[in-house]
């Protein structure tokens, strides 16, 4: 079997830790495999099962746990839908859609279609916010609203700074195994501390193959193209996609921007007092009042 993987071993050690995480949100949910054009996705359905529809997608080398973690006060008023996006360190299967066509917006368009949801509120995390503004402007006709959180392909900060402070840690850890590198690189993009993303992405860091290639950048032309509210976070201190940055360009391109949140403390990984302000913000827009 094809693997991301360069040892069994250490994918069933991720695999446990992604499970204890689960637990440790101490929720209840259903496991569900969805067969979609580009392989098994993995997805678990959490939250209140009466309330509208939210479909949920983490980060880059993440998990869908990861992200029901982050924003959990949603899952109070929203049947969420947390998809374990395919090709990263989870349990949906290891295969990377193309991030220059429109492969991820076909794959989103498969889970909604065999979810059988419509209304949805899509909510993308940094990567998954990337994968949320191409599924916009792939198809549009079964999501209400979006909300693009530190979102990927926006704009890019320094790449300089960018390759020094996140990068190359990662590199000398795969080379050296020291801790220290690790604890860098969660203290340039994390703004608390997060045991579990030490001990995960120390794994992950050691024995995955992760994509380094570039990630596109939304064009006008595309922006242009969606019609539906569109919702942006943006944190001031994000080494990868600056925050003030990414939402004045934001404003420039997207027409049916309805809205946008600064964190002015935040790194691109909130922490849990920024999360639950998004939470609020979210429902805010979202639920009748």
């Amino acid at each position: 079997m094809n693997t991301f993987f360069d040892d069994f071993t250490a994918k069933a050690d991720v695999l446990k830790l992604y499970h204890k995480k689960l637990d440790e949100l101490a929720i209840s949910y259903e496991s569900i495999f969805i067969e979609t054009s580009f392989g098994n996705t993995h997805v678990l359905l959490t939250g209140n099962e009466n309330g509208p529809p939210l479909v949920l997608l983490h980060g880059s080398n993440g998990c869908a746990p990861v992200g029901i973690e982050a924003l959990i006060g949603l899952c109070k008023d929203y049947r969420v839908y947390a998809i374990d996006v395919l090709g990263q360190p989870n349990l949906s299967d290891e295969f990377r859609p193309s991030m220059s066509n429109e492969d991820y917006g076909k794959w989103m368009m498969d889970i909604f279609a065999r979810l059988n949801i419509r209304n949805v509120t899509l909510v993308g995390i940094s990567f998954g916010g990337f994968i949320t503004w191409k599924t916009l402007v792939f198809d549009t006709k079964r999501i209400a609203q979006a909300f693009l959180i530190v979102p990927a392909g926006i704009v890019n900060g320094n790449p300089l700074k960018a390759l020094l402070r996140v990068f190359l840690p990662m590199k000398r850890y795969k080379r050296t195994l020291k801790e220290q590198y690790v604890k860098q690189f969660l203290d340039q993009l994390f703004t608390e501390k997060d045991e579990f993303a030490f001990a995960f992405l120390s794994k992950v860091f050691r024995h995955y193959r992760m994509d380094f290639s570039p990630i596109p950048v939304v064009k006008s032309s595309q922006a242009k193209q969606i019609k539906i509210p569109v919702y942006m976070v943006g944190a001031e201190n994000d080494l990868l996609f600056p925050g003030r940055k990414m939402l004045k360009r934001a404003k420039k391109i997207f027409p049916s921007l309805a809205g946008t949140l600064l964190l002015t403390s935040s790194k691109h990984v909130p922490d849990k007092q920024a999360n639950v302000r998004i939470e609020q913000w979210i429902k805010d827009q979202t639920l009748v009042q």
